[in-house]
């Protein structure tokens, strides 16, 4: 059975994004081309890599179809100090924060860094926690999980 794989279009540096993307995911791995082309080389039109086991197309297509928000990893995470690795190693060196854990890195590629109590927290049965929770999940632009927690904790 075939197994889908997201193809994501770059401009011309989906090598580059390929090889970032791998040294962020502790088993990232290019799977084409594997070695870096050398200076002044050509880069290849299709690569292709792995990251936490999912594989990537990467396509070096022109500028006609830059990334926007309509298609977004979600990396849902244990707790705090996973957070901050994903997010702060996606920002750097020129990506952007936005709201409720989302962010562009540097290729524009859109990300949603999300603990995974937030799921139980903004879905709470009870509307008075899960409205507290939301609302403070509105001001942030990284997710802090220890202000989420303390506004439900607040509302009850």
């Amino acid at each position: 059975m075939p197994k889908p794989t997201p193809c994501l279009w770059f401009n011309h540096d989906a090598e580059a994004a390929a090889r970032f993307y791998c040294s962020i995911f502790e088993d990232g791995e290019m799977l084409h081309p594997k070695e870096p082309k050398p200076e002044g080389g050509h880069s290849p039109v299709m690569v292709r890599w792995r990251m936490n086991g999912q594989d990537v197309l990467g396509l070096n297509g022109g500028p006609k179809f830059p990334q926007n928000e309509s298609f977004s990893f979600f990396i849902e995470v244990q707790d705090q100090e996973e957070l901050d690795h994903y997010w702060n190693a996606l920002l750097a060196d020129g990506g952007q924060e936005s709201m409720c854990g989302w962010l562009k890195d540097r290729y524009g590629v859109s990300w949603q860094v999300i603990p995974k109590q937030l799921g139980g927290l903004v879905g709470n049965e009870n509307p008075v926690i899960a409205k507290a929770a939301t609302e403070a999940m509105f001001k942030m632009r990284k997710i802090i999980i220890a202000d989420l927690e303390a506004a439900a904790a607040n509302a009850q």
